[in-house]
């Protein structure tokens, strides 16, 4: 079980990513986007692109104390933010562990009561998801003729997709899907321990609506909007690190953001894969060469990820050197 577990965590995200990343760059000279590193890319644009990379997490890690405060915890910032940093970065090793990561942070660290953290990064979640949504609706009709150039050269429709399907192709995903729902019936019939998950679920849900007692409205907007604000210039200043993106202007940048985003659901580290496919297609429809949005989506998410990583030893040099708060200290803030 343990085995299966690690390869369902672990294994299959990296082999997912790495497939789709191998049939990208099949055959690709790796001299020339060396070369395209040392000698063509304005690091310059690069670097000014950090900072907005950083405080992306930072809000978070703010938002994050707002959000725990109606549920009677009170975590220090410093920690919340270091909590954050990490749990990006354990994302790169099994995707999604990130949320599960930080939460264990606060409660190893501040004694917050972890269901109710884990709630509230529900909640954000949830937000967060509403705000891509809602982008994504104006970007949509912004850029329409972009989506719809996509659509024709592609073929993609749901027309032709359910008509891909023969019977035993709807039989076999009927199947898959009574499946699923079999073996996760037996699964909860085997936790027996239907008090302790009916506890757990209730603090995870007084998480969930802790934000209708948020006490500043909003910072906590500005908060969220702060953080994708800064996601979104941690991508678009890259544009200029290139010659082939720099003209490409505010729309692409939106288009390919948007994209991009939906596409780390997939769940492979970082969304190395998805990510690289996605946004290398959009680019191209926007007119960049097909070889130069390769190197724009490679070099562009290695150096992002190479933060992360930074940002996560960071945030575990920083917890080492960080005292254990006890519980009855809980209230008092930085």
């Amino acid at each position: 079980m343990k085995i299966s577990s690690i390869i369902l965590k672990v294994l299959m995200p990296l082999l997912l990513g790495g497939a789709i990343l191998y049939w990208m760059y099949r055959g690709e000279g790796w001299q020339q986007i060396r070369h395209v590193m040392t000698d063509e890319m304005d690091w310059t644009w690069m670097l000014l692109s950090f900072p907005f990379g950083i405080l992306a997490q930072m809000f978070r890690g703010w938002r994050w104390g707002q959000s725990l405060e109606p549920v009677g915890e009170h975590p220090r910032s410093s920690v919340s933010i270091h909590a954050i940093f990490l749990s990006y970065a354990a994302s790169l090793v099994i995707p999604r562990v990130g949320e599960f990561t930080r939460c264990g942070v606060l409660r190893r660290y501040d004694n917050v009561s972890f269901p109710k953290a884990l709630g509230t990064v529900v909640t954000e979640r949830a937000i967060d998801s509403l705000l891509v949504m809602g982008i994504t609706a104006i970007v949509l009709l912004l850029e329409m003729s972009t989506f719809g150039t996509f659509f024709r050269k592609t073929g993609t429709n749901l027309h032709t997709i359910l008509h891909g399907f023969s019977w035993m192709g709807y039989l076999v995903v009927a199947i898959c899907v009574v499946a699923i729902l079999i073996l996760l019936h037996f699964l909860l019939r085997k936790l027996s321990i239907y008090n302790k998950v009916r506890a757990t679920l209730s603090s995870i849900w007084q998480g969930v609506i802790s934000l209708r007692n948020v006490r500043n409205v909003p910072l906590f907007v500005c908060f969220t909007l702060g953080i994708w604000v800064s996601y979104f210039l941690h991508y678009y200043l890259t544009f200029f690190c290139f010659d082939f993106t720099a003209d490409l202007g505010l729309g692409c940048a939106l288009v390919t953001f948007i994209v991009g985003s939906i596409a780390v659901i997939v769940p492979t580290p970082n969304g190395a894969g998805p990510w690289h496919f996605a946004v290398k297609t959009m680019l191209i429809l926007y007119g960049v060469a097909d070889e130069h949005a390769l190197y724009f989506v490679l070099i562009v998410h290695t150096v992002q990820t190479m933060l992360v990583i930074l940002l996560g030893v960071y945030a575990w040099l920083a917890l080492s050197f960080t005292e254990v708060r006890r519980r009855e200290g809980a209230k008092v803030r930085e």
